[in-house]
């Protein structure tokens, strides 16, 4: 009983976690339209606190697993989310568009250091026959996550104010940090730190992410331009080429020669290419262009995103048995 306790209490834990840092991927986009009004910001500056996020969640997101599994997976849980609770309450004073984006770019590190880790513990809780279950409960609560942001968003917006889509991250935090205590500690076999690896994604995806948020003001064909995007594929490129002689590699391209790996990435990467480029054009589209309030383009938003929600549990549930 002590064991099947435990094991409920790892997917409380890690499913309250995945839900807090997932749900911000998308939670400020339908504040956006208010949040550009009152800290008289930008387009390009608006762009930024959703690539902040992005941006250090997809650089430090294979760091993550890695720094658990040398310090301890549990360890750097509680380090993560501590951290991203930390930057949200920073999001929320924010007193300037910089302030914000600078607190978007602290909670990406968190929540990159959070979501492979609450995927590791989850699933050394589970026996591997119950395995495809427990993930694909999983997926479907970084699903409903995903869904839930423009609506949660619009709500917070139009029943209370702006700071307050991040002012909720604050509590459940502080009650999910006792908590994560009562996890099991664990280590990964490889506890090398890719470091030239990390270096490498991340001057790439900056240089490529600089430049296509700053060609429209700047001219797709200006010479700063042109470098940043030129610099960020010879940096991705250089990585792939570190990788595959590295000898701890962050990303083992060998993981790529099988095929239901690499088509379920391809996957992945089309879905959520396709959500995150059109959420932030779909969300000042409803409130600029059509009038919707931010609580009625959130609603318009939610059928589409709210697929990933329902499939994954019935996949991961397949998973098991096919």
């Amino acid at each position: 009983m002590e064991a099947r306790t435990k094991t409920l209490w790892t997917f409380v834990i890690t499913s309250v976690a995945l839900f807090m840092v997932v749900l911000d991927n998308l939670v400020v986009s339908t504040a956006l339209p208010v949040i550009r009004t009152e800290l008289d910001a930008t387009i390009e500056q608006l762009e930024w606190t959703v690539n902040a996020y992005t941006l250090t969640f997809a650089v430090f997101l294979l760091t993550g697993a890695a720094l658990g599994d040398r310090f301890g997976r549990r360890r750097m849980f509680i380090i993560g989310l501590s951290l991203f609770t930390a930057a949200s309450a920073a999001a929320a004073l924010a007193p300037s568009i910089e302030a914000l984006i600078a607190a978007r770019a602290v909670q990406g590190i968190g929540g990159a250091i959070v979501t492979p880790l609450t995927l590791t513990l989850l699933s050394a809780a589970f026996p591997a026959e119950r395995r495809g279950v427990a993930l694909g409960a999983w997926s479907g609560i970084a699903g409903l996550a995903v869904a839930a942001g423009p609506l949660v968003g619009g709500a917070v917006v139009d029943g209370i104010a702006w700071q307050w889509i991040f002012w909720l991250n604050v509590p459940i935090g502080l009650a999910v940090l006792p908590l994560a205590r009562m996890l099991h500690e664990s280590h990964g076999p490889d506890k090398a730190l890719d470091l030239p690896g990390l270096g490498l994604a991340s001057g790439g995806l900056l240089g490529l992410v600089w430049g296509l948020v700053h060609g429209n003001a700047d001219g797709w064909g200006s010479p700063t331009i042109v470098a940043s995007l030129t610099v960020g594929a010879l940096l991705l490129a250089a990585f792939v080429a570190w990788e595959a002689r590295a000898k701890a590699p962050m990303l083992p391209l060998r993981f790529f020669k099988d095929r239901a790996f690499s088509a379920a990435n391809g996957a992945s990467l089309a879905m959520y290419f396709g959500m995150f480029g059109s959420v932030f054009l779909l969300s000042q589209f409803f409130q600029t262009a059509q009038g919707y309030s931010p609580l009625e383009a959130g609603l318009r938003v939610l059928p589409w995103a709210a697929m990933p929600m329902i499939v994954a549990p019935i996949a991961g549930a397949l998973s098991d048995r096919i």
